[in-house]
């Protein structure tokens, strides 16, 4: 670590809560982390306790500010945070009145089928660029209302956030904010908005009232109670983790891509300065906002990656470990025909269908455990194809695809992709993109470098994946993936 003083990142994930130290120049100071617990209430419903993840998080960033030497070792603090899912708290006190619902969570699908019965999903997605899916927080929000008794009866005491603003409100001693990045994944945010939308928070019937501040992604956002680390360290970084990833792939300019392989898989393009409009059901989003100037992205939303992994190993007992299933992948020379479809929390871009569920075709008596468990890393190629159809229709195709998160650091995934993208594919050294890319941000904000743009020179240097696939092949797999999604039809 340099002389300099660190950017300490924290970084509230789905799976797990963790801090990172980043010198300026991008080199990586130590990092602490702690797991989260997932609760699984009924078939679809996913929650989380919020004060486990904030007891976590600090947790976690003491042991980081200990590693710096201290608060006056810290310059500056960035977050970046699992989308979508959402806290409701009480104003007067600062205690959650129930669990947190994790952007996985699907209960809200009723409700959101009635909104497109109704006919408002064309304009909600003029708006917001996004479609009427349980992934998103406003619906969360409303189910709150309308079955947590304290939601309603708190009254103007009534809090909503997403996990950013649940953290920012307990280290800045109440302030209550949230980034542009996080406020257009809720459906209450327009686009080219400055503001929440009151036509839309009609529509869901959310109080604006109790929704936090939008501001930019860096600059002087808040400051932190000076009880917390023995100082108030300054808080210049926000933005949502698949946002944070892009810029920590370094994707400035339109047209760059970045594929995050988590707990699910995110594919963003840069837009630019243009306003995302799709007409293959991929979502428009805010990519940033620095120094005045919102940039967007093109998205594209796999809800489950990682988390297939988990599954395997922790719930059917076919991998020991998630490096395992590497191996398993080289054992045999391809899938013997099965095919997985990866739907354990529905299927989402470009088919946007939260009642599917997984399946497992192709079995015979030959199949083994290689065979299925090399299935489920090859859809995960599956799926980023049909998204490649898809972005490449709205006019935002693939030059080089840009990869990352836990998963990516499967040499095997990462040349699959390559292969049946048909398409270079670029890893860094530093897979964890996530947390550098709120370092950057928090850098920027802080006066550590004038731009995202020099910022760049916090990156690390990349490996490449060429293609190697024969074509016979790769459209031999994608018929048998595209058979399979048809049973979904």
């Amino acid at each position: 670590m340099s002389s300099e003083r660190a950017i300490l990142v924290l970084d509230a994930g789905t799976t797990s809560t963790r801090a990172m130290l980043f010198a300026p120049d991008g080199q990586i100071g130590g990092m602490a982390q702690q797991p989260l617990e997932q609760h699984y209430v009924q078939p679809g419903w996913v929650e989380h306790d919020a004060h486990e993840i904030l007891r976590k998080t600090l947790a976690c960033a003491h042991a980081m500010i200990e590693r710096a030497g201290g608060a006056d070792r810290i310059a500056a603090i960035g977050i970046t945070n699992q989308r979508e899912t959402v806290v409701a708290w009480d104003r007067a006190n600062g205690q959650a009145i129930g669990r947190a619902i994790v952007w996985q969570d699907r209960r809200t699908a009723d409700f959101c089928e009635a909104l497109r019965e109704a006919g408002h999903e064309r304009e909600v997605q003029r708006r917001t660029g996004l479609l009427l899916d349980p992934y998103f927080s406003a619906g969360k929000m409303r189910w709150m209302l309308d079955h947590v008794p304290a939601a309603r009866e708190l009254g103007s005491r009534l809090a909503f956030g997403t996990i950013e603003s649940w953290l920012v409100w307990h280290l800045a001693g109440g302030a209550h904010v949230s980034d542009v990045t996080n406020a257009s994944r809720t459906s209450l945010f327009a686009l080219a908005g400055r503001g929440w939308d009151e036509g839309l928070c009609d529509l869901f019937g959310v109080p604006p009232a109790a929704l936090p501040e939008p501001v930019a992604c860096a600059g002087p956002i808040a400051r932190t109670d000076p009880a917390l680390f023995g100082r108030a360290i300054p808080i210049t970084g926000l933005a949502g983790d698949q946002q944070a990833a892009t810029i920590g792939q370094g994707c400035l300019a339109p047209g760059d891509t970045k594929a995050t392989f988590g707990t699910g898989a995110f594919v963003l393009t840069n837009m630019g300065s243009q306003v995302p409009r799709s007409a293959h059901r991929l979502l428009g989003t805010v990519l940033c906002e620095v120094a005045g100037e919102r940039s967007f992205a093109l998205e594209g939303s796999v809800f489950a990656a990682g988390s297939v992994i988990k599954w395997l190993r922790d719930s059917l007992g076919l991998l020991a470990s998630a490096p395992e299933s590497e191996a398993l992948a080289r054992s045999v020379p391809d899938s013997g025909g099965v095919v997985f479809v990866p739907a354990l929390a529905g299927l989402g871009a470009p088919h946007w269908k939260p009642e599917a569920r997984a399946s497992l075709s192709g079995l015979t008596f030959a199949a083994e455990r290689a065979h299925i468990v090399r299935a489920a890393l090859e859809s995960m190629a599956h799926q980023c194809h049909d998204l490649k159809q898809a972005f490449t229709a709205d006019g935002a195709p693939w030059q080089l695809l840009r990869i990352d998160g836990g998963m990516s650091g499967n040499d095997w995934l990462a040349q699959d992709l390559a292969d049946l993208l048909d398409l270079r594919c670029e890893r860094p050294a530093d897979v964890e993109t996530t947390a550098r890319g709120a370092a950057m941000l928090a850098a920027v904000g802080a006066g550590l470098y004038p731009s995202l743009a020099d910022a760049r020179a916090m990156l690390p240097p990349v490996s490449g994946f060429t293609p190697a696939m024969d074509a016979a092949t790769r459209t031999a797999r994608l018929a048998r993936w595209h058979a399979a999604l048809a049973a979904h039809a």
